[in-house]
């Protein structure tokens, strides 16, 4: 796809064993651009698990030119699929999301609307803390509570001033996209503080908006294995940015 308009949208969905939720998430995202002309694009990023979510996901393109589905060669993270989806899309505006479709694709158009209305705002990311949030179906209580345990810590490093940056929907304009993440280097979940420090680093407005949340019990994330590592991130992130 050719670099778009500044209104034009590209949605990124990273992917790793999504074998049974790929499908529905292109064939929603498919719709979504069959009844709104501004989705142009719809990149799924997946990272090789031996299973068949790749080939579930050109089926359920069915050889619509708007959905691109890249294989990366080596299994390293969630990080590095987003990177991977972001650095090649090239609408105006560029979104990733889970595959889960946890925050429902309703959210996309206000997401743009508050793009397009406040030139001044190069990020808008969804914060499930938001006083105006739903959440329609709770994570499990000991995952809710290693989320916020995270977050403060994040908070506690001086990482982000975000009470919520691990919620999985996220849009960019393509000019701080490009600027952010040719400069992120972490692989695993942490990556989304990392892009967001990034962002305050270089001088870029994010505002926060509301969400409605469905969780997906289904998720990647373990909170023991992966938690641990995502910790270690942090330590690793504040050691970057402190470089000159």
């Amino acid at each position: 796809m050719a670099e778009s308009g500044p209104d034009d949208v590209s949605i990124v969905v990273p992917a790793w064993r999504e074998e049974r939720r790929i499908g529905r998430a292109v064939r929603e995202l498919r719709a979504l651009a069959g009844s709104w002309p501004g989705l142009r694009e719809i990149i799924v990023v997946v990272e090789p698990g031996n299973d068949g979510t790749a080939r579930v996901a050109l089926e359920a393109a069915q050889g619509d030119p708007t959905v691109c589905v890249v294989e990366n060669t080596e299994h390293r993270g969630k990080g590095s699929a987003v990177r991977t989806g972001m650095r090649r899309a090239a609408g105006g505006i560029i979104f990733f999301m889970d595959a889960d479709l946890s925050v429902p694709l309703a959210h996309v158009a206000p997401f743009v609307a508050h793009l397009v209305a406040h030139p001044e705002t190069a990020a808008v990311i969804g914060n499930r803390r938001h006083p105006q949030s739903i959440l329609t179906k709770r994570q499990h209580f000991l995952r809710e509570r290693a989320g916020r345990l995270f977050n403060q810590v994040v908070r506690g490093l001086g990482l982000s001033v975000s009470k919520d940056t691990q919620c999985g929907f996220k849009a960019f304009r393509r000019a701080a996209a490009r600027e952010i993440f040719s400069r992120a280097r972490i692989d695993g979940f942490a990556f989304d503080t990392e892009i967001l420090l990034l962002a305050r680093q270089l001088g870029l407005r994010v505002d926060e908006l509301p969400v409605e949340w469905i969780n997906d019990v289904e998720s990647k994330f373990r909170p023991l294995g992966d938690g641990w590592r995502s910790f270690r991130d942090l330590l690793k992130i504040r050691r970057l940015v402190r470089r000159p």
